[in-house]
């Protein structure tokens, strides 16, 4: 019997490499739980496999979400707009520049209260500006020179020429209601500036003709200017036709008078009338 049992033993040990130890479990579990948390397992020894917590609670879930959209809007507001893609390729938007941003101000003065000095300074500034462009079309008087104009009988016909610089227009007067054609044209379509429509019809504004006869005007030669003034001249000198009366008070205003000025001849060696060339000292 003592040498079967000795012959078990040394089987045993030879297919287990050695007598197993008991109590040795107990004592490796002891020693895991005394074991403070964080320090690497010993050689041969597997780590511990962590649990899954499982899926959190829903409201927990809810509130998380709502943290997680909060931080990404406020993530994306404090980007720059140039840093945000646009469009296709991903390329970044350009920052819009307004026009004049990097410009000061300009600083509007409040406007102050002028003194009489001042006051009367500039209302002698603004009557001496009307008295210039009154004298421009001759009109220096606003009364009438003839206070009740002559009946006219109803085939009277009265004609002029008038002149000036290059043009040269010819006038028939007839009894009528004030209408004025210019080579088969109205006056306000032949002549469409303000001024040369009042220049034309002075000596009938003055003499307070307006709208009691019809003028008939062929004219040409020269510019617009130039065949205004002769049309003017020309019905001055028919308007002394109809009433001889007219023909002081209308010499007087300087409507009767050719006027003889026009443009200087070039002269040979000059580029204008009076303007040399360059002088060129070599």
């Amino acid at each position: 019997m003592p040498d079967e049992e000795q012959q078990n033993g040394q089987e045993e040990r030879a297919e287990g490499g050695g007598p197993v130890e008991e109590g040795s479990a107990e004592e490796q579990q002891a020693a895991e739980q005394s074991a403070p948390e964080g320090t690497p397992p010993e050689e041969g020894e597997s780590p511990d496999v962590e649990t899954d917590p499982g899926p959190p609670e829903p409201e927990e879930a809810l509130a998380e979400d709502a943290a997680a959209e909060d931080d990404s809007a406020a993530e994306e507001a404090a980007e720059p707009a140039s840093a945000q893609p646009s469009g296709e390729g991903g390329k970044g938007k350009k920052e819009e520049v307004v026009p004049g941003a990097e410009l000061d101000p300009i600083a509007i003065e409040p406007e102050r209260e002028l003194d009489a000095e001042e006051r009367a300074r500039r209302e002698a500034e603004e009557e001496e500006r009307l008295s210039r462009e009154r004298e421009l079309i001759g009109d220096t008087e606003d009364v009438p020179l003839a206070a009740k104009p002559a009946k006219l009988s109803g085939d009277a016909s009265y004609a002029a020429t008038g002149k000036r610089k290059s043009s040269v227009a010819r006038v028939i007067l007839r009894p009528g209601n004030g209408s004025i054609q210019v080579n088969r044209r109205p006056l306000e379509e032949y002549f469409p500036r303000a001024y040369l429509q009042s220049l034309a019809k002075q000596p009938l504004t003055q003499s307070g003709y307006e709208g009691n006869v019809d003028v008939r005007v062929r004219v040409h030669g020269g510019g617009v200017s130039g065949q205004a003034a002769a049309v003017r001249h020309g019905i001055a000198k028919a308007l002394t036709e109809v009433d001889p009366a007219l023909r002081p008070e209308l010499k007087r205003r300087g409507m009767l008078t050719r006027d003889a000025r026009v443009k200087e001849r070039r002269k040979a060696g000059l580029k204008k009338a009076r303007k040399k060339p360059q002088f060129s000292k070599r």
